[in-house]
């Protein structure tokens, strides 16, 4: 057991490592992502990105069979539930996501990695994760997959499409601050995780909750949005009487107001990641503290 001291004997019993411990291996796991060769990074964001996409595949489809049927918070609730797949996926699968590794964070102000290679590993991850995120929209779209449930599941997607690529400015800069604080509280609780079953029970609620509150991934929009846009542009015509929407209510659904739409929403996740959880936990278990007299 520790006592909070980073450098107090480890923890090597069955039991769930400590917070002490659990910001020691953050670091280290910090370093170790930005001494990776960037083409293998590369691959594994593409894999996280498709990771996330299949998350908001399922959580589209589970909130369309729930339309008129759960109250509002429980219909979203049970999408976070199942959204967490993502989150599950990238961290047993071992991909590297955007938003976790804002984490690195933590290495960088315990000056094991330099700011030009933190920087350098998150470019590479955030590519890879718009190809994985955004490819598996288009195999979503020409699956057709989202003309299921009668045109419901359509209905959803595109309506959370255009109310992400609208958001203001200032709301999706704090909805983006609020959501990865969420998610790398789920990755921090799972670095304390022993087994398979500890990791995915650490990730479900902070996700789910993300989810049932709204907040706003960078990630996720890099596929929910581009779904959208694919829909907007070749579903059949006959999808949108089913589905209740008239087209030309999407107007503001551009591919200029998706890619405006990233800035303030991955400005906020780095914000909420790196500053409000990975700064945090640095300031209180790995600052450098002076030497204290010994206790009499």
């Amino acid at each position: 057991m520790t006592d909070g001291n980073p450098h107090a004997p480890h923890n090597h019993g069955i039991d769930a490592l400590l917070p002490a411990e659990m910001a020691v291996r953050a670091e280290e796991i910090g370093v170790a992502k930005t001494r990776q060769e960037a083409s293998r990074l590369f691959v594994l964001a593409i894999l996280a990105g498709a990771f996330i996409g299949l998350g908001a595949m399922f959580a589209t489809t589970v909130m369309a069979d729930t339309i008129g049927i759960l109250p509002f918070g429980l219909k979203r609730m049970l999408a976070g539930f199942v959204f967490a797949l993502g989150l599950i996926l990238v961290i047993l699968g071992g991909a590297e996501l955007f938003t976790g590794n804002t984490l690195m964070v933590m290495a960088w102000a315990a000056r094991k990695v330099r700011l030009s290679e933190m920087l350098r590993a998150w470019a590479i991850v955030y590519l890879g994760n718009f190809a994985g995120a955004i490819g598996t929209a288009a195999l979503v779209f020409l699956s057709g997959q989202y003309l299921s449930g009668h045109g419901n599941v359509a209905a959803v997607a595109i309506t959370l499409a255009e109310g992400k690529a609208t958001l203001p400015f200032d709301q999706a800069l704090f909805l983006g601050i609020l959501c990865n604080v969420l998610v790398c509280l789920a990755v921090w609780l799972s670095l304390g995780a022993r087994t398979t079953a500890d990791k995915v029970l650490a990730v479900i609620f902070p996700v789910a909750a993300f989810v049932a509150a709204g907040f706003e991934h960078s990630v996720a929009n890099m596929y929910l949005i581009p779904l959208g846009l694919f829909m907007k542009a070749w579903a059949p015509a006959t999808l949108w009487p089913d589905a209740g929407i008239d087209p030309a209510a999407l107007a503001q659904l551009t591919w200029a107001n998706f890619f405006e739409s990233l800035v303030p929403v991955t400005i906020g996740n780095v914000i909420g990641g790196g500053g409000l959880v990975g700064g945090v936990y640095w300031f209180v278990y790995l600052r450098p503290r002076g030497k204290t007299s010994p206790q009499p």
